[in-house]
């Protein structure tokens, strides 16, 4: 399963000194990742993914969040740097199921 989106970067109030950046997956999609990955999963109910941002691909994991009612994917630095994106900014995301 693989989702293509357009979505905000933002910062995690919680954690800004280490700036913590994501982007939260639609909420569909979202829907549509928990039905595939029910039962057992790993720390924080996370499922791992392969992300392509622009020119730079990762593996990471996504995580849910229930105040948003959707998966987030957070954005490590170097993805930021490499793409010239900062907090506010919209980028196109493929995220992709690992083993899909």
């Amino acid at each position: 399963m693989t989702v293509v989106f357009d979505a905000e970067l933002w910062e995690w109030d919680a954690r800004r000194t280490d700036s913590w950046t994501f982007v939260s997956l639609p909420a569909e999609a979202s829907d549509d990742i928990r039905e595939r990955t029910a039962g057992p999963r790993r720390g924080f109910g996370s499922v791992r993914v392969r992300v392509t941002v622009g020119a730079t691909s990762w593996q990471t994991s996504i995580f849910p969040d229930s105040s948003r009612g959707a998966y987030v994917l957070p954005v490590k630095r170097a993805v930021r740097e490499a793409e010239g994106l900062e907090v506010g900014d919209t980028c196109t995301v493929s995220v992709e199921l690992a083993g899909s």
